[in-house]
């Protein structure tokens, strides 16, 4: 009886590994169309990839494929905000230099064309005055 339990263990996590495998190709997929580049995350997938669309939306729309990158970030910010509650930061750039500290599973730091983009959350927490 602990054999079969043990093999089906066994298989349970070979399963589990091709799935993610393919998720994970599907992944580099869409980055590569995008051309999304992640440099460093602690982050969803379901929010990184909220992140590249929502970047690569505002990107397209600038006119002249001018960066405006005060722009970007602003809106990126104000997204994350309003989506996943407050505390949201966003930092883009073309040359930046960076060190901070972010909430657990909210740091996404990536290029997309020769835009480079970190997007990090801080806790909150209320003022006892």
């Amino acid at each position: 009886m602990e054999g079969a339990h043990e093999e089906l263990e066994r298989r349970s996590k070979f399963l589990n590994s091709l799935i993610q495998k393919k998720k994970d190709v599907e992944h580099k997929k869409q980055n590569d169309r995008m051309n999304v580049r992640v440099r460093a995350s602690d982050m969803p997938l379901s929010l990184q990839n909220h992140a590249f669309r929502f970047a690569r939306d505002n990107l397209d729309s600038m006119a002249s494929g001018k960066l405006d990158s005060k722009r970007l970030a602003l809106a990126l910010k104000k997204e994350f905000d309003s989506t996943y509650g407050p505390a949201w930061h966003c930092i883009v750039g073309t040359s930046f230099g960076s060190y901070v500290t972010h909430s657990v599973g909210g740091f996404l730091y990536f290029s997309m064309d020769n835009v480079y983009i970190l997007l990090f959350k801080t806790a909150v927490e209320p003022l006892d005055i």
